[in-house]
């Protein structure tokens, strides 16, 4: 399969940057049941979607470029925002009074637990500090899920030479599936990896269907001409309404046996929805397939520091309705008239100001 630039895709992984954006923002409730039931899939979907047979056959070039691509950027980020962590007590960012809805709040680090937290993010990419790196989860997720891919294809490809990629990926997803299963009716969790492994094993599934989505389309196409093309598109809509509705669950931590039958199927259907309509914004030239080219691209960016960006809309909301300074130690946004439309503001922020800060970086470096 061809790694060339993909823009459509790039444009998917843009949107659902966005969404995961205005899902941290506190969004309204029916559009955060929305996008938490697809939003990390996707992202899990197009990595696999560019898998092929020469990461199995060069396994060790795959799994640096993997590292590479995920565990070198966790560190790093994860030691600077440990680094700045007591400085942003000092100058009020963070203070021991506010935090999330569920009244936590977090603290400054002593010495020992600083270099504690160093020991978790070299060995375990755990460790990352909460309320400024909260979503960086998913380079670990992404990380274990994509190699374990790899390794598992590797070793039913080499004991069955007759089956098709897409057929390995298949088995392997079905594996997925029947584990998450197995863990969630049991309690079961996988104590060598951070959070009992649960988003690993969803991570997996959604690695091996980017690979039988991209088999498919390739082979078959998904274009508005072919017959049953419309009948997909209302089929992945009504699941994506019905689990809106119904608030069925996403990548979260405290899965339900429910969610075995509800999140792949939520989650192929945001992927191919979202995918459509990149390939119709991406069928011309113009200013939204350019903006989400670039957010696409540069994802890791605004994953990174949207949080720390929502602190500058936070000043201006507690301007707004004279709100006690230290509310802009709440993770992530300010909870007081929750409802409000701040939560745009907190999106276009989120986004724009990691964007504005890389653009700003490299023109710096360039200069100098």
């Amino acid at each position: 399969m061809a790694q060339a630039r993909n823009t459509s895709i790039a444009i998917a992984k843009g949107i659902a940057i966005i969404l995961m954006v205005a899902g941290h923002a506190e969004c309204p409730g029916t559009l955060m049941s929305l996008i938490y039931i697809f939003h990390m899939p996707l992202f899990f979907i197009t990595a696999g979607y560019f898998f092929s047979r020469r990461n199995v056959e060069q396994p060790w070039d795959y799994c640096c470029k993997r590292f590479k691509g995920l565990y070198v950027p966790f560190v790093k980020w994860s030691l600077f925002f440990l680094l700045i962590h007591n400085a942003m007590f000092e100058v009020g960012i963070l203070n021991e009074t506010f935090g999330n809805w569920e009244g936590g709040v977090t603290h400054p680090y002593t010495f020992r637990q600083a270099l504690q937290r160093v020991v978790h993010i070299f060995t375990a990419m755990a460790g990352y500090d909460e309320f400024l790196a909260g979503a960086f989860w998913f380079f670990r997720a992404l990380l274990i899920s994509s190699i374990l891919f790899m390794v598992l294809f590797r070793l039913i490809d080499g004991h069955s030479q007759r089956l098709k990629g897409w057929h390995i990926a298949a088995l392997i997803a079905v594996a997925a599936i029947g584990f998450a299963a197995l863990r969630i009716s049991f309690g079961l969790k996988v104590v060598n990896v951070v959070q009992g492994g649960i988003r690993e094993t969803w991570g997996v599934l959604f690695f091996g269907i980017g690979v039988i989505y991209r088999h498919f389309e390739s082979t078959r196409g998904f274009s508005p001409r072919r017959p049953g093309y419309w009948a997909a598109m209302a089929a992945a809509v009504a699941i994506l309404v019905a689990g809106t509705v119904n608030h069925w669950a996403g990548m979260n931590l405290a899965p339900k046996i429910r969610d075995v039958a509800t999140l792949p199927l939520t989650g192929v259907a945001g992927f191919f929805v979202t995918h459509q309509l990149s390939r119709l914004i991406d069928s011309r030239e113009w200013w939204l397939k350019r903006l989400l080219v670039l957010c696409g691209e540069r994802s890791v960016y605004v994953y990174v520091f949207h949080i720390i960006s929502f602190k500058v809309v936070s000043l201006v909301k507690i301007a707004y309705y004279g709100l006690d300074p230290r509310q802009i130690g709440c993770h992530m946004v300010i909870h007081d008239h929750h409802g409000d439309a701040f939560w745009l503001l907190y999106t276009l922020v989120g986004v724009a100001l990691p964007l504005l800060w890389l653009w700003g970086y490299r023109l710096l470096k360039a200069k100098v």
